[in-house]
């Protein structure tokens, strides 16, 4: 599949890009060479590839979840303007 100015034109138009004429060929290569490569991929059979995540197949490395931090609640709630059973009590904001 070959794109011609026109094409590229109306592309341009679609994306809202600005392309000066004389970029017009450069542009109508490079898209024609995009979707030749697009068409090639197509073709290939990928029906006993199975679907992986990571092409190297790479796990990723989880630290162990555990507490690092002490418990501070009661500090920060000591200067809070209420609270009820642990909780922060704020004004009703919506009727």
């Amino acid at each position: 599949m070959t794109l011609d100015a026109e094409t590229v034109k109306k592309i341009a138009r679609l994306a809202r890009l600005k392309i000066d004429d004389q970029a017009i060929a450069g542009y109508s290569k490079n898209l024609t060479n995009i979707l030749q490569l697009v068409e090639q991929m197509n073709a290939v059979s990928t029906d006993q590839v199975e679907p992986m995540a990571h092409p190297l197949d790479a796990s990723q490395r989880l630290r162990e979840d555990r507490v690092t931090e002490v418990n501070q609640r009661e500090q920060f709630q000591s200067v809070a303007p209420q609270v009820q059973d642990g909780l922060y009590l704020v004004p009703k904001v919506i009727e």
